[in-house]
C-alpha cells in the first residue's frame, strides 16, 4: 500500500472516496489506523475487526453501525464480508462535517440520513417496519422500559412518520421525520484533523 502516499494518489483517493480534505498525512494516519484494526494482516477488515473498536463494542447500536459500514462500502461482491482500505476510507467520509461547497461528497445531509436509515432497515428492503424499529429501540434502551412501553413508542413513531399510512417508513418519510434533527452535527467526527 506504499503507493497511497504519493501526491497523485492522494488526489485519486479524494476523487474516488469524495473525502473533503484528505492530504498525504491524513491518508498515512488513516492507513495506520486501518492496519491496526487488521489484526490478521490480510489487507482488509472483517466485521469482528470493527467490533473490536472500543467505541463500537460498547455502543448499543455498534452492530448496526458496522452493518451499515459493510452495506455502504460499495457494489463489490465482497463488500458484505470485508472492507479494503479504499472502502474503509469511503465509509468514514460519511462522518466528516458537511462542506456545503462540495456537491458530490458522501457527507451531505441526505447521505448521512441514508447511513442512519440503513441502520434501522434490518432486512434491507428499503423500509423500516414497526418490528425493525422495536429491535433497534430495544437495543438502545434494553431493560429500562417495559414491553408495553416499547410497543407504544414504536406505534407512535410509525404513526407519526408513516405519511402514506402503509405501516412502514420509507426513506423519504424518514427524511421528513428527521427534518428538525441536526444530523450533520450528530453524524460528524473530526477524525482527520
Amino acid at each position: 500500500m506504499q503507493f497511497l502516499f504519493d501526491c497523485d494518489c492522494t488526489q485519486e483517493m479524494n476523487k474516488s472516496t469524495n473525502i473533503i480534505a484528505v492530504n498525504r498525512n491524513q491518508i498515512v494516519r488513516l492507513y495506520s489506523r486501518f492496519l491496526s484494526l487488521d489484526k490478521k494482516g490480510q489487507g482488509f477488515l472483517e466485521r469482528e475487526d470493527l467490533m473490536n473498536v472500543p467505541e463500537l463494542a460498547v455502543n448499543p447500536l455498534g452492530d448496526r453501525i458496522v452493518d451499515a459500514f459493510f452495506t455502504l462500502a460499495g457494489d463489490e461482491l465482497e463488500s458484505e464480508k470485508r472492507l479494503n482500505f479504499r472502502q474503509f476510507v469511503r465509509v468514514l467520509a460519511f462522518f466528516q462535517p458537511i462542506d456545503r461547497s462540495k456537491k458530490n461528497s458522501l457527507n451531505g445531509r441526505t447521505d448521512k440520513l441514508k447511513f442512519a436509515f440503513i441502520m434501522y432497515d434490518l432486512n434491507k428492503n428499503g423500509y423500516i417496519t414497526r418490528e425493525e424499529f422495536k429491535v433497534i429501540l430495544n437495543s438502545m434502551v434494553g431493560a429500562n422500559i417495559t414491553t408495553d412501553q416499547l410497543d407504544k413508542i414504536a406505534d407512535r413513531t410509525i404513526e407519526e412518520a408513516d405519511v402514506d399510512h402503509d405501516g412502514r417508513i420509507s426513506f423519504d418519510e424518514f427524511c421528513k421525520a428527521m427534518e428538525k434533527t441536526d444530523i450533520e452535527e450528530k453524524m460528524s467526527i473530526r477524525f482527520l484533523n
